[in-house]
């Protein structure tokens, strides 16, 4: 039975690493990795090697920078769990590549290319865990782009909190599951 599971969290909170053990947790021990992020520098070079340096032969990545609603599919014909790594890195894929300086035009498209994802996920028999910034939570950036990513990550984690059973924030490398919080209060 397919399930959706959010982790947010601000930088360097925890929320890869635990999204990693949720996995596999899942997956008695094999998991799908769907790896957004597009390499043009040594840095992001380096980013990708510690994750990848995390997870061992327990999985199989799948590069997803584009069209990643296809890759759950795949992977899901394979794996009980799915990492989706991260979000925000596909929203400033799809912003980069947008055509469009149009808000409107961009929201719309941001949210056919999320809810593509969110179906994909659901109509699998997989558990896909998205990990996804929490960018929202500091001052307003000064700058057009800057603001108009935080905007489009924001609808993005949003629609995917929403279809999500749980939702879990890190801060500090521990998990809270808001969802349940928030249904307690």
């Amino acid at each position: 039975m397919s399930k959706i599971i959010l982790v947010t969290g601000g930088a360097r909170s925890g929320k890869s690493s635990f999204a990693e053990k949720f996995a596999l947790k899942i997956g008695n021990g094999r998991a799908a990795y769907i790896a957004t992020a597009q390499v043009f520098d040594d840095e992001m070079s380096f980013r990708v090697k510690l994750h990848q340096s995390r997870r061992g032969v327990n999985w199989q990545t799948f590069e997803a920078p584009f069209d990643a609603h296809e890759k759950i599919s795949e992977a899901a014909e394979t794996f009980d769990a799915i990492l989706f790594d991260c979000v925000t890195l596909y929203v400033s894929n799809f912003l980069c590549a947008a055509v469009v300086d149009d808000e409107k035009i961009l929201c719309d498209e941001l949210r056919r290319l999320i809810q593509r994802l969110i179906d994909a996920a659901k109509n699998s028999d997989a558990t896909t865990i998205f990990v996804t910034n929490e960018v929202g939570s500091g001052i307003v950036p000064e700058n057009k782009l800057a603001r108009r990513f935080r905007d489009l990550a924001g609808i993005a984690n949003q629609m995917l909190a929403a279809e999500a059973e749980k939702v879990f924030l890190t801060v500090a490398g521990l998990a809270v599951d808001v969802r349940k919080f928030a249904e307690e209060c």
